[in-house]
């Protein structure tokens, strides 16, 4: 094997042997003597790629960050209206989150540890991403199984529509955490099934913008 594609490899088995570790214990406890034997690594090739465990959690971060940006790139060459291509969005995400330790590690880390990826992060980087895309295809209705309809009067207020389908992105990742029968995809389908029409007048009132959600 060359020496260039496995010190690539090894990289790899200790970031994932990192966000393994902190899933089970936390940062603070996290050794990087149980990091490199879980990785079946040595200590010095630890070292090698890494010259600290803050600079490990670093790279726990950027990857599930990199991860994160490879979901929201499909969203956004999704030809779906906003509110089906957010359905898609979210059980892709969910389903990448539960399968994948190191994106789900990264969401985990503290604001302060490794910034970015935070729930007040999220909500300002889905919303734009979400208003953007209602600007440019539309929202869709939500009604009836993805609501594919035709025109509503809400197209014209995609700013509604993108805060409320960000509420409900966000509210979902912070509810699986503890319970992650919410990251289904048959409950996050369901759950998109029985969202009103956006144009509902309950609706129109009082969406908070993402910067006034609750983070939980």
């Amino acid at each position: 094997m060359p020496t260039q594609h496995r010190a690539i490899q090894s990289r790899q088995a200790l970031i994932r042997s990192a966000a393994e570790t902190f899933l089970e214990k936390g940062v603070p406890a996290a050794g990087m003597v149980e990091i490199s034997r879980r990785a079946r690594l040595s200590k010095g090739a630890l070292y090698f790629h890494f010259t600290s465990k803050d600079d490990l959690t670093l790279a726990v971060r950027d990857t599930a960050l990199a991860t994160l940006n490879a979901i929201e790139e499909g969203f956004l060459r999704s030809p779906e209206p906003l509110t089906v291509a957010v359905r898609d969005f979210a059980v892709e995400l969910f389903d990448r989150v539960q399968s994948d330790a190191v994106l789900r590690a990264g969401l985990r880390l503290r604001p302060e540890t490794a910034p970015g990826l935070d729930i007040h992060a999220l909500e300002q980087r889905w919303y734009a991403l979400f208003l953007d895309k209602a600007v440019t295809c539309g929202t869709g209705g939500m009604a009836g199984g993805g609501g594919l309809t035709g025109p509503r009067p809400s197209d014209a207020e995609p700013r509604r529509t993108a805060q409320l389908l960000t509420s409900v992105v966000v509210g979902l990742l912070h509810l699986g955490g503890a319970d992650r029968t919410w990251w289904d995809a048959e409950a996050v389908t369901g759950l998109w099934d029985l969202l009103p029409a956006p144009s509902d007048r309950a609706m129109a009132g009082g969406i908070p913008a993402p910067a006034q959600v609750p983070a939980g």
